[in-house]
């Protein structure tokens, strides 16, 4: 099979190293032309270095890259508020996309990215990074079967304890703080098990050894007809002690930590009240095997996506909903079920 040849752009995200050394992992999936080196851009960027992952790679400018021969798609690795603008750049040059998350801060501007690839049949994949996660995707299947029941309880966060300072600061450039930056994976897997909910209540706090406007320690619930989804998110938790709490009418689950690739395995407490298929009732601890790379499944699903292999599983009104549901749950705007937004 014939290599698909692609480009990054950016180099400051979060994921930017990341998801680079992934795909230089997979020489024989993806030829990779080059990237643009977005360093020297004003916007509010993680302060980890780079450099390394890049090394050997052309350097290239965004006019080079939609000038680049046969180009398949581009993987969007920019600064969060640039993300959406540099995309409808992508979209207009009928670029398959890997676009890194958040949807930015504007809904309205992600809706013209989302509207142009719906008509141009553009795959658009969001780097919400458990969307590769096999111990999420189990979730999701068993709450669509009903394994659980009826779900009335969510609880989960984002919490850790990595970054200096120079990160607190990066987190007071956004209004919706740790929220908006890092809660969007949970709202991801939420909106696609749950849909969306008929309200959303944001709390953006500030631990005390930070300046007021830096909003490092949020909690957003969204509220269901039979059911509560509550999330955190606090820059002086503990990444290693991230949990994921699931219950229903007929059992539970509970996740913890929600990933890692320190050579352990990532398991998972599953309990239920009744037979379902390969499971009996009771409780089982089930092992989701150890994992090396965050971004590997995602990545071979672009590659399909590109060929036309599969559908993308998250449609462009998914997306549309999770970023609305981001939008309020980080404190923009005021959450109206029938809108999404106010």
């Amino acid at each position: 099979m014939e290599k698909i040849k692609i480009a990054q752009i950016g180099v400051t995200h979060e994921h930017a190293a990341g998801v680079m050394a992934t795909l230089r992992n997979m020489p024989e999936v993806f030829e990779i032309a080059g990237y643009v080196d977005d360093s020297d851009s004003t916007a509010p960027k993680h302060p980890g270095g780079w450099q390394k992952t890049f090394e050997g790679l052309k350097k290239m400018t965004m006019e080079e890259v939609f000038a680049i021969p046969e180009l398949q798609g581009v993987v969007i690795e920019t600064p969060n508020t640039e993300l959406v603008p540099t995309a409808i750049r992508c979209m207009e040059h009928n670029l398959p996309m890997h676009m890194d998350k958040p949807a930015g801060e504007d809904a309205a501007l992600f809706q013209i990215l989302l509207d142009g690839c719906r008509t141009k049949n553009l795959p658009l994949q969001m780097g919400y990074m458990f969307r590769g996660n096999p111990a999420f995707q189990f979730c999701l299947k068993i709450a669509r079967e009903k394994w659980l029941g009826d779900i009335f309880e969510i609880e989960c966060d984002m919490n850790h304890s990595y970054g200096n300072d120079l990160y607190q600061t990066y987190l007071g450039k956004f209004k919706g703080g740790i929220m908006f930056n890092l809660g969007c994976h949970l709202i991801d897997f939420i909106v696609a098990m749950m849909g969306a909910p008929d309200t959303v209540v944001a709390f953006l706090k500030s631990t005390p050894d930070v300046a007021p406007e830096i909003k490092n320690n949020c909690l957003a619930i969204l509220e269901y007809p039979h059911a509560t989804a509550v999330i955190r998110c606090c820059s002086r938790g503990d990444l290693s002690h991230r949990t994921l709490k699931i219950s229903g009418t007929k059992g539970w689950l509970e996740l913890s930590p929600l990933e890692r690739f320190d050579n352990e395995a990532l398991l998972m407490k599953l309990s239920l009240r009744e037979d379902r298929p390969g499971y009996a009732a009771g409780f089982h601890v089930l092992d989701f095997g150890v994992r090396h790379d965050r971004y590997l499944e995602q990545m071979n699903e672009f590659a399909s996506l590109i060929r036309g292999e599969i559908r993308n599983p998250y449609d462009y009104d998914h997306d549309a909903l999770v970023e609305k549901v981001l939008l309020a749950a980080s404190g923009y705007t005021v959450w109206k079920k029938e809108t999404g937004i106010q």
